[in-house]
């Protein structure tokens, strides 16, 4: 039959929406696994082992698992004990979770990394333990680990796809709306790739100007 981009015109509508949501959900979800990363690691470098020690389970525990069976556990796992999710907030705390682990490891090394002189001139100026951390060491530690977060804000946006097997209509599944009312398979499939490439383009501009802004904190 050949290739027949002509056909994707009358689907735009679904692909712009759908390319929305996929927007929505990533800068949602790097914006709370970010956030989650810095308190899991700071979490994990407390002194004490009744903070620490459940924060690294629950670390090692989203680590060993995959994300897709993490997404199916709190979509439909979590109905079973009362609390019913809509599909995107259920995609959003799997994708934040799920990152936020990763996040965490590669700040908490960030973390031991900066001069422990840092610490202690922040602490000799009267700020407690929390604001020394907030303010002076983990500013520092999420400059020098703004490349590697980015890999990873790029990799959410990749893995932000497996949200369509819970329904949410994303770039993917509405590709897929679209190829089960055209039969077009190829077309639709080379078009959502299109757009996930300029996403990520996107996505790599703007990890670029963030660690323009941060170099300032190193």
């Amino acid at each position: 039959m050949g290739l027949d981009f002509s056909i994707v015109p009358d689907y735009i509508d679904i692909l712009i929406a759908g390319t929305l949501w996929t927007i929505a959900l990533t800068i949602l979800s790097i914006i709370f696994s970010v956030a989650g990363g810095v308190l899991f690691a700071i979490l994990q470098l407390n002194r004490h082992a009744a903070v620490r020690r459940p924060v690294s389970f629950i670390a090692w525990l989203f680590m060993g698992t995959p994300l897709l069976l993490q997404l199916f556990l709190i979509y439909f796992g979590l109905v079973q004990i009362g609390l019913d999710l809509n599909a995107f907030v259920a995609g959003v705390i799997a994708l934040s979770l799920h990152f936020a682990v990763y996040n965490s490891d590669i700040i908490k090394s960030a973390i031991v990394a900066v001069d422990k002189g840092q610490y202690e001139a922040a602490r000799s100026l009267g700020l407690s333990q929390l604001q020394a951390m907030r303010k002076a060491i983990v500013p520092q530690a999420i400059a020098n680990v703004t490349p590697a977060l980015g890999n990873m804000m790029i990799a959410l946006l990749k893995e932000s796809s497996l949200v369509s097997v819970i329904g949410v209509m994303e770039l993917t599944l509405s590709a897929q709306r679209a190829i089960s009312d055209s039969f077009r398979p190829f077309e639709f499939y080379i078009t959502a790739a299109a757009i996930y490439y300029v996403l990520n383009l996107g996505l790599e501009h703007g990890v670029r100007i963030a660690e323009r802004r941060s170099a300032r904190y190193r």
